[in-house]
């Protein structure tokens, strides 16, 4: 993994959209089935909207049902970093981009083999790179 990218606020606000800058910076989530991606079907590869960090490939996208990308594993394991999310009401494991520390999404153990993991990621987190 490269250098962890760090940068004031107004940069970031700068260069995400607004979309971009609520869910990576401000932990937002996109509303189900209205992101770029849920529904993407082409190979290539997801980087981070903030960075550019390879993140996940096609060949670990599946479709869950949830209306947002969803994947088996990352690129590595070193791509995404986890921290537990508290939010009012629930205890999830939210995904990060570890180079940006960006907030991609959640992680649930309800996926399918052979990780059993879903990592539910936000459209507006993610930037595709068609092979």
């Amino acid at each position: 993994m490269a250098d962890v990218v760090r940068k004031p606020e107004d940069e970031w606000r700068q260069t995400l959209t607004p979309e971009q800058y609520e869910v990576l910076r401000k932990k937002g989530t996109e509303r189900a089935f209205t992101g770029q991606y849920w529904d993407n079907h082409e190979r290539g590869v997801y980087r981070c909207a903030g960075c550019g960090a390879e993140l996940f490939r096609s060949e670990e996208k599946y479709d869950s049902g949830s209306g947002w990308p969803s994947f088996t594993a990352p690129v590595s394991p070193e791509s995404v970093k986890t921290a537990t999310d508290g939010s009012p009401g629930m205890v999830r494991t939210e995904a990060l981009c570890a180079r940006c520390e960006g907030h991609l999404g959640h992680v649930f153990d309800d996926g399918p083999r052979p990780t059993n993991q879903r990592y539910c990621i936000n459209s507006a987190s993610l930037k595709f790179e068609k092979e």
